[in-house]
C-alpha cells in the first residue's frame, strides 16, 4: 500500500493551509467504538484554531441529527451523502432527490428481503428504522466474497452498495460521501481551494474520501491498511495510530503547523 506517512507530509508542509476536515466516525473518530475525552479535547482545539470539523458518516440521520447538538463541531453529513445537518440550525438538508420517501423505503425493504433469501444471517442494523435514504445491515460474520455478492446484486436491482468496519449499506446508486461533501462545499465554503480541505476515513465506504482528483490532502488513520487490497482509490497519507487515536495526531499536529 503506497502510503506516505503524516509526518512526513508535514515536513513538506503540504498540510500547512488547512482550515476544514471532512472526517468519517466509526474507526476513525472512535477507539474501540468509542469517543474517547482525548477525542474531545481534539476537536475543542481544532475549533479554538479556527479549523472547521465536518463529520461524513454512514450512520443514521436520527443518529447526526443529535451528534451535531452535542459535539464541537461545524456540521455533519449522514448516510454515506445523503442527509446534511449543520450545527447552527435543526433542519435537515437532503442532499440526494427522493420524491415519494414511502415507495423509495419500500422499494429498499424489498431488497433488503431479497437479500436476505441467499444470506439468512443478515440482520437489518439497530439504526435502520431512523434512516431515510439509504437501508443498512450488520455485516458481521459476512465474508469478502459475500460483499461482493451483495454489491453485484445491488447494482444489477439499479441500487449502489458500499461497507464500513461495521455496516452494509444498499442506497441510491449516486449517493457517495464525495457527491454529499462538494455539495456541502460549494455551498457553505465556496471560497475553500482543494488545499485547505483535508479528508480523513479508514473503511471503504471512505474510498470517495480518496479520490486524489476531487481530495488530492487524503489521510487514512493507520486501520484502513486492512482494506488495502479492497480500495482502488487509496488516501494520499497514512497516521501512525489507528482509529481515534490517528485522528488525533492529525488534529495535533494540524494545530501546531
Amino acid at each position: 500500500m503506497p502510503l506516505t506517512l503524516l509526518s512526513q507530509a508535514l515536513v513538506a508542509n503540504s498540510l500547512k493551509n488547512v482550515c476544514l476536515v471532512a472526517t468519517d466516525m466509526d474507526g476513525t473518530l472512535t477507539q474501540n467504538g468509542k469517543f474517547t475525552p482525548t477525542l474531545l479535547q481534539a476537536l475543542e482545539q481544532l475549533a479554538a484554531a479556527e479549523i472547521q470539523v465536518l463529520i461524513v458518516t454512514g450512520r443514521s440521520a436520527g443518529w447526526v441529527g443529535g451528534l451535531v447538538n452535542y459535539l464541537p463541531i461545524w456540521g455533519a453529513i449522514a448516510e454515506n451523502g445523503g442527509m446534511f445537518y449543520a450545527s447552527q440550525t435543526e433542519t435537515p438538508i437532503a442532499l440526494v432527490t427522493i420524491p415519494d420517501l414511502a415507495l423509495h423505503r419500500q422499494k429498499l425493504a424489498q431488497t433488503f428481503q431479497r437479500l436476505q433469501a441467499d444470506f439468512p444471517q443478515l440482520q437489518e442494523s439497530a439504526d435502520n428504522r431512523f434512516r431515510v435514504t439509504d437501508w443498512t445491515f450488520d455485516i458481521e460474520g459476512l465474508s469478502l466474497p459475500d460483499i461482493q455478492a451483495i454489491n453485484a446484486y445491488c447494482q444489477d436491482q439499479g441500487w449502489g452498495f458500499t461497507y464500513s468496519n461495521v455496516q452494509g449499506h444498499i442506497k441510491p446508486i449516486e449517493q457517495d460521501k464525495s457527491t454529499g461533501l462538494r455539495q456541502v462545499l460549494g455551498q457553505y465554503f465556496p471560497e475553500h481551494t482543494a488545499q485547505q480541505v483535508v479528508t480523513v476515513g479508514d473503511s471503504p465506504n471512505d474510498e470517495s474520501l480518496f479520490d486524489a482528483d476531487q481530495f488530492p490532502l487524503s489521510v487514512g488513520v493507520a486501520n484502513v491498511k486492512h482494506y488495502a487490497d479492497q480500495l482502488v482509490q487509496q488516501p494520499t497519507y497514512i497516521t501512525p495510530e489507528p482509529e481515534g487515536r490517528g485522528f488525533c495526531q492529525l488534529a495535533d499536529w494540524l494545530c501546531q503547523h
